[in-house]
């Protein structure tokens, strides 16, 4: 996610080449996930018919907490079978004993609960400057692209990814970003954080990255679909608006390129952007946009795995009505899983989470939100905590 990148210390120097150095062929595509195939979510089928329209709504909430312990109206949600999964940010790591302990508390709350499933738990462990763990993956994207056998690199970043989280019990990390770069010293290259310039060379990349942290048993998430390239230093989607005047031609041929390659390789996750693209939708941020969700990922990309928001509590979509307003909005586009965190870690609370949940239910009851289309991300949600 963008949150609280704008409050790291910014990156040291980096070198400016980005391409390969010599052909290398992509790596070889990986099999579709077991989770990802109808026979594979008979299991989740069951359980969600059985489901309160409470706990459905709960599959939908990433919640987000300060501090190093988890507080107990987070922990009564998670008990309650209310909870999808939480967000772990640096302040709530006092190192590596800690977080391991306190993962494991919060999964045994889960194993516990109704649904029995293993909790989602998330961080941001891209490389660089954007690590929550010290340790692995220490180069950035940029840095990456720079070396002099990126591919190599980029799976020994995938595996270091997974190997450091899976450590502590984290399940999910929100990386690769697959956005191309168009200016040195733009928005996402201020910190390091593009593979290239170049589609192919992006998505190469961060298929890479994707299949070598999978295989250490954490999901990976390509983000920000449909692509943060364009954006300029200024445009941080986490401060306010902002819009990205691509044409249609260049957003599929450049920005959505690498998620062909992310989706071939498997990932199990895809988060969108808060910018809006008026090529695409002109009054909706991507991840509130039907026709971006719905039109562009999954039916011209055909991605079939889980759909996740950047934090919903960011500056670009704070025009489009209270938190419970904007999860109902990012629900009905075709938003899986709502992240319910803000651009500054020391101001989350498991109250906004609740705030969305409830706004769902109540959705629910309105028929504002239909119950079928409720259940079905639900599956794809359960089958990925099942087997992340």
């Amino acid at each position: 996610m963008i949150g609280a990148i704008v409050h790291l210390a910014a990156a040291a120097a980096l070198s400016a080449g980005l391409g390969f150095t010599g052909s290398r062929p992509a790596p070889p595509a990986e099999p579709v996930p077991a989770a990802f195939r109808p026979a594979a979510r008979a299991a989740e089928r069951s359980l969600v018919s059985r489901l309160s329209l409470e706990q459905l709504a709960g599959q939908r909430i990433i919640y987000a907490y300060s501090g190093r312990q988890p507080p107990a109206s987070l922990m009564a949600a998670i008990r309650a079978g209310e909870a999808g999964g939480v967000i772990l940010f640096t302040p709530n790591i006092a190192g590596r004993g800690q977080i391991r302990s306190t993962v494991a508390v919060l999964q045994r709350a889960s194993l516990a609960s109704p649904t029995h499933a293993p909790l989602l738990v998330l961080t941001d462990q891209e490389g660089g400057a954007v690590r929550r763990l010290p340790g692995a993956p220490v180069l950035s994207e940029k840095q990456i692209g720079a070396s002099g056998d990126p591919l190599s690199q980029a799976r020994s970043a995938g595996s270091g990814a997974g190997a450091n989280l899976s450590g502590v019990g984290i399940n999910v990390n929100l990386a690769p970003v697959l956005d191309v770069l168009r200016s040195p010293g733009d928005f996402i290259d201020q910190f390091g954080r593009s593979y290239s310039s170049r589609a192919a060379v992006a998505g190469g990349l961060g298929a890479a990255f994707i299949s070598a942290q999978q295989r250490r048993g954490v999901a990976a998430t390509a983000k920000h679909f449909p692509g943060l390239g364009a954006a300029g230093r200024a445009q941080n989607t986490d401060l306010g608006p902002v819009t990205l005047n691509q044409s249609l031609s260049r957003l599929r041929s450049l920005d959505e390129a690498p998620y062909r390659s992310a989706i071939t390789a498997g990932v199990r996750l895809v988060m969108t952007s808060w910018a809006i693209y008026p090529a695409l939708d002109g009054r909706r941020p991507a991840g509130l946009s039907p026709a971006v969700i719905g039109g562009e990922l999954r039916g011209r990309l055909r991605f079939r795995g889980v759909t996740i928001t950047d934090g919903i509590e960011a500056g670009a979509v704070t025009p489009f009505g209270s938190l419970g307003q904007r999860g109902v909005l990012a629900a009905t586009a075709g938003a899986d899983l709502i992240l319910c965190a803000a651009p500054l870690p020391s101001e989350n609370t498991p109250a906004d989470g609740v705030t969305v949940r409830e706004a769902l239910v109540a959705a629910l009851r309105r028929h504002r939100l239909a119950v079928s289309a409720v259940r079905q991300a639900a599956v794809r949600i359960l089958s990925l905590r099942a087997r992340p």
